[in-house]
């Protein structure tokens, strides 16, 4: 059930990518109906239809993926908030193909396009969390008793989840060159706000010194508990977030290059999906197995006893 569950946030990732191609390729309206696709099941792959059609494919693909790993949960997961998890990601697979249809049946209306962008974005926390408390590892843990690593994880994912929001609606307005250089902004530290694509521009730019404060806190904090595990992923949080940094400098300096800006996408839901990895593995003590007496030698103390 973990390695599927696994096997569904890596196969949702991809969804995001393509759904990242598609905005990035502007082929949002190159299917115009829905739920067909020019009346057929698999219209001719060519143009932009080869992106919407191809992310609806890779779509249907994860919801199955996803009814399979729901069912899965109801019949051999006991514990009732994990299946209630399932539940979720279930209800919330189908919401996001419904968002999908609308954007298509509406023309691309800014806040629906948004929602499904945010919605994608919480869909995968769904998989990734269900993956990560399906884990043997998690699962035979004990409970752990540092909370500030748990709180400044919680504060992370939070802050991400802001900065992808303002990423989708930037997206979608059209505002991702609204500002054309980098690291200033119109020459200067802080440029002035005549329009609303500016604002949410610069929101987007403060928004990544933000979530790089709550990475250094991460990093803090899993230093100060002492545990590898939390270390590691704690410097791989920090070099994942500059990578996203550098592809952000990018994909303005590139002029919005398809292959950089969808690789922004990607590794903004990446960093999401470690940075709640973090949170959720904080809430545990090392492995139980680990910290306990192995079972040889325990009996060998009992015995000498």
């Amino acid at each position: 059930m973990h390695r599927f569950a696994v096997g569904t946030a890596v196969a949702t990732l991809f969804l995001i990518v393509a759904g990242g191609l598609v905005t990035s390729t502007e082929s949002g309206l190159s299917v115009p109906d829905w739920p067909l696709s020019y009346g057929r099941l698999m219209p001719p792959m060519v143009g932009g239809v080869f992106y919407e059609h191809g992310h609806r494919m890779v779509a249907t693909t994860v919801g199955i993926l996803t009814v399979i790993l729901a069912f899965w949960l109801f019949r051999r997961e006991p514990r009732a908030w994990v299946r209630r998890l399932g539940y979720a990601a279930l209800a919330a697979v189908v919401a996001q193909g419904v968002l999908g249809g609308l954007t298509v049946i509406f023309l691309l209306p800014t806040a629906v396009s948004v929602a499904h962008a945010c919605l994608a974005q919480t869909f995968f926390c769904l998989v990734v969390a269900i993956a990560v408390v399906t884990s043997p590892r998690w699962r035979d843990a004990e409970s752990s008793g540092r909370q500030a690593v748990a709180r400044i994880g919680a504060i992370t994912v939070a802050m991400i989840f802001i900065q992808l929001l303002l990423g989708a609606v930037m997206r979608h307005t059209k505002a991702g060159l609204a500002i054309p250089d980098f690291p200033l902004a119109f020459g200067r530290v802080f440029p002035p706000i005549t329009s609303f694509p500016v604002a949410v521009h610069f929101a987007h730019r403060l928004g990544a010194l933000a979530v790089l404060a709550c990475v250094l806190g991460c990093v803090v904090q899993a230093f100060r508990s002492g545990r590898p595990g939390l270390k590691r992923m704690a410097l791989t949080l920090t070099g994942i977030l500059a990578v996203q940094i550098a592809l952000g400098a990018l994909t303005v300096l590139s002029r919005k290059a398809v292959p950089v800006t969808t690789a922004h996408v990607a590794t903004g839901a990446l960093l999401l999906g470690l940075a709640l990895t973090f949170t959720l593995s904080s809430l545990k003590a090392a492995s139980s197995s680990s910290s306990r007496p192995a079972r040889g030698s325990l009996a060998r103390k009992e015995a000498v006893a």
